[in-house]
């Protein structure tokens, strides 16, 4: 059986050629691919630490357990859909209603829990039917939206929570980066992130010395006095140590709370597969089901020790982007670290202290590259957005993700960001299409180029042609 865990080395696995991809099925050398690995864990640890905690859940156990999440979604997809999975941020202000109603952390969990088996049995019912359900609900202009609105969600919180702690940091390290993904030649290039987050670090151990403290926000605080570089935490936490773990809880008004983020599970999901596929110009059609299923599979059993949800990561995702690097080894190799890492308070706190400024500037070019990835789906499926069917929903969403507009349902829970985006996205466009006039649904066909094909009894899992045929077609 072919579980995707084997590899040819691409080239001399030292320096690939210029404007070369490393595929999926394809590796570096391991002390190469090791480094990669490590770059992945870096760019998806900040998100994945601060996301449990605003859960009030242990961000230890939520690094731990997205290592094995992305082992169980690495083997589903048999090594075809380079992604990490990592600490859910849709979950946040879920997790903040059912707390506001007198839930606890298991009562968070056990509805989180429900939500990874629904999105878990809408995977199966992709794989049943086939990738054209998932693509009649969001053809090319809808995945567009929910890859830009995704990345660009992101935006404020550079704008609001990094970048004002250190703004020449900030500024210095996004040049620096910027120059590093452009200028560096081999491999150097493909780890410019983490050339970044190093070169960040250096700079604002060395501005601490020869300036002092800065007065600045500290983590969206007050402006106060404080290190750029701050590892006192460093010295206090221990090397090897347990995560807490702790059993789910059901209470059927919390599920309720959670349920609806299900719909953007689906929509980011699908969104990040699109993204994955036009990067390694590998169709992933037929991965879909898969990986939404797997999705649901990794976040049931991470909330089942009392972790966080999982999904796809949009920094990893940018972070292939810059490198051109979609070897599923170095996957593998960042789910080994991440597993060990959240064994090791030590090593959360060496990354948990890297200065705010400098993720500021590192996540100004990451989650740009993300959000782009959106317009470069509309680009090759080559949507009009002169047409009114198809600017209407997009704009409306994207304004709504990106602005973090929010629509309060009941004293208890709201829909907003990313969740209430993809809503209006795919609800807007399938509305406006029934009311739409004929000459307007014309301009662009329900399913998006290369799914059109799909035989009728193709399922999820079937080889298909270069051109999007089942094979034997």
């Amino acid at each position: 059986m072919n579980l995707g865990v084997r590899w040819t080395l691409h080239g001399d696995g030292r320096t690939p050629a210029p404007g070369a991809v490393v595929r999926p099925d394809e590796r570096l050398s391991w002390p190469r691919t090791a480094g990669l690995g490590a770059q992945h864990v870096v760019a998806m640890f900040g998100a994945s630490f601060v996301a449990p905690v605003l859960m009030g859940l242990d961000p230890n156990l939520a690094i731990m357990m997205s290592g094995v999440a992305t082992m169980v979604f690495l083997l589903a997809t048999r090594g075809r859909v380079p992604s990490y999975l990592g600490c859910s941020l849709s979950f946040v202000g879920v997790a903040a209603a059912i707390r506001a109603s007198g839930g606890d952390s298991s009562t968070v969990t056990g509805a989180v829990l429900v939500v990874g088996l629904a999105l878990f049995l809408a995977g199966l019912a992709v794989r049943r039917f086939g990738a054209r359900i998932i693509h009649a609900a969001m053809p090319p202009v809808v995945t567009g939206a929910v890859v830009m609105l995704i990345g660009f969600n992101l935006a404020p919180v550079t704008a609001s929570t990094y970048w004002p702690q250190d703004q020449w940091t900030a500024l210095l390290v996004m040049l620096f980066t910027g120059l590093a993904v452009v200028c560096l030649r081999g491999f150097w290039s493909r780890v410019a992130i983490f050339l970044g987050l190093v070169f960040g670090y250096a700079l604002s151990w060395v501005l601490d010395l020869v300036f002092g403290k800065i007065h600045s926000p500290a983590g969206g605080a007050e402006a106060v006095d404080h290190w750029r570089l701050d590892l006192s935490g460093v010295a206090k936490a221990d090397w090897i140590g347990l995560p807490t773990f702790h059993a789910p809880s059901f209470e059927w008004s919390a599920v309720l709370v959670a349920l609806p983020v299900v719909i953007a599970l689906i929509a980011e999901n699908a969104g990040h597969v699109k993204a994955v596929g036009e990067m390694t110009g590998d169709p992933l059609d037929d991965q879909l089901g898969t990986a939404i299923a797997a999705d649901g599979a990794a976040s049931m059993l991470s909330t089942a020790v009392g972790g966080p949800p999982n999904t796809t990561y949009s920094e990893n995702i940018g972070v292939m982007a810059a490198t051109r690097v979609y070897s599923t080894a170095a996957y593998w190799a960042a789910a080994g670290f991440a597993l060990l890492f959240g064994l090791c308070p030590k090593f959360g706190a060496v990354v948990a202290a890297i200065p705010g400024g400098v993720l500021g500037g590192i996540t100004v070019i990451l989650y740009g590259m993300i959000g782009l990835l959106g317009a470069q789906i509309w680009i090759n499926a080559k949507v009009d957005l002169r047409n009114p069917l198809n600017l209407v929903p997009a704009a409306a969403g994207i304004i709504i993700g990106v602005g973090g507009v929010s629509l309060k349902i009941t004293d208890t829970f709201e829909l907003g960001g990313i969740a209430l985006g993809t809503i209006v996205v795919i609800t807007g466009y399938h509305t406006l299409r029934a009311f739409a006039p004929a000459h307007l649904k014309e301009q662009e066909p329900l399913l998006d180029a290369g799914t059109s094909a799909y035989d009728d009894h193709a399922a999820d899992g079937a080889t298909t042609k270069g051109d999007g045929r089942p094979t034997g077609s």
